[in-house]
């Protein structure tokens, strides 16, 4: 058997590479090693391990999806906690993901002040945000993990899931901002943050909320 070192492996911009067989603990010696500061993003479900390196346009369009969510949320005046793209994990159900993006909402207040999380004992986040994701493997582990609320970003197009008795379904409407049309605006600002450039936008967007308010 020929072992090799995490750092000898490189994964380009754009690629992912996937290991079979990973037993719990290895996972989690490759959490360890790999360390909380990396571009790299990981998934495990079930003993299949996915290593993903975004592209910069995955890094655009995953930072400005969050600074919408962010002014919706500031606007319509709903506390929240942002935790970014933790590790959320559970040895139990074998999964682990790390979201692009992600939120406590409903279950804001549980998680204040919390700097780890252990999923036996916390909720999962209220809303988990992925940019081009296409592996079931993530899929898999977010209904496993139950998280509420799943939106996908691929090719333009906004994808709200919505969990129902283990499973997600697909919804034309956000349960956690059910009046506003979240499919089209979300997609429609984050293609203006291209053309126009991410500040207008995001103050365009702001604007934009608050006319709904009044």
């Amino acid at each position: 058997m020929v072992t090799l070192q995490l750092r000898q492996l490189s994964v380009p911009p754009g690629h992912r590479v996937m290991f079979h067989d990973v037993t719990w603990q290895e996972f989690e010696a490759i959490l360890t090693e790999l360390g909380e500061h990396r571009a790299a993003r990981l998934a495990y479900s079930q003993g299949t391990l996915e290593i993903r390196m975004p592209l910069p346009k995955h890094e655009k369009a995953k930072v400005i999806i969050g600074d919408l969510v962010k002014i919706l949320l500031e606007e319509l005046e709903i506390d929240c906690e942002a935790f970014g793209s933790t590790t959320f994990k559970r040895e139990d159900m074998a999964q682990g993901v790390e979201p692009d993006d992600s939120f406590y909402i409903q279950n804001h207040v549980k998680m204040i002040g919390k700097e780890r999380i252990d999923l036996k004992v916390d909720p999962p986040p209220d809303l988990a945000i992925e940019v081009d994701v296409t592996s079931k493997t993530q899929l898999d582990a977010y209904e496993a993990l139950k998280v509420p609320e799943l939106w996908k970003y691929e090719d333009g197009k906004l994808e709200i899931n919505i969990l129902r008795d283990g499973k997600y379904i697909q919804s034309e409407i956000s349960p956690i901002f059910p009046n506003l049309p979240i499919l089209q605006v979300i997609s429609q600002f984050v293609e203006q943050s291209r053309n126009i450039g991410r500040s207008p936008a995001l103050r365009a967007f702001r604007q934009w909320v608050k006319q709904q308010i009044s």
